[in-house]
């Protein structure tokens, strides 16, 4: 099983949730979150300028069986891309077990 941690725009939050329900991911944690940027340059909106280096991204968290991994890292980077900077960072991490509290079903069973 894997973890997929993927931070985005939070404008493409829908087309992610789209694209992930549309292969069958259909559980995932998100929240709201702060970050820091490389970009430093500032924006200007109506004559005020705005600082761009705390960016407001969404965070989702989800864990897979390995078969499905490829599948989700591909639905992610094509509805989450823009082409431009900023679009997000995906990471990937090794899950040893999980276990479904409920039921106590663990491995595949317990995320499904």
């Amino acid at each position: 099983m894997k973890k997929i941690e993927a931070i985005i725009r939070k404008s493409k939050f829908d087309d992610v949730k789209k694209a992930l329900h549309a292969i069958g991911v259909n559980f995932f944690s998100y929240w709201d979150v702060t970050g820091v940027g490389n970009e430093k340059q500032g924006h200007v909106y109506r004559g005020i300028s705005y600082s761009t280096s705390y960016i407001q991204r969404r965070y989702l968290s989800m864990v897979v069986s390995d078969d499905f991994l490829d599948k989700t890292v591909e639905a992610i980077f094509e509805s989450a891309y823009t082409g431009k900077v900023g679009d997000g960072k995906l990471f990937v991490s090794e899950i040893t077990e999980a276990y479904r509290i409920r039921t106590k079903e663990s491995g595949h069973a317990g995320i499904n």
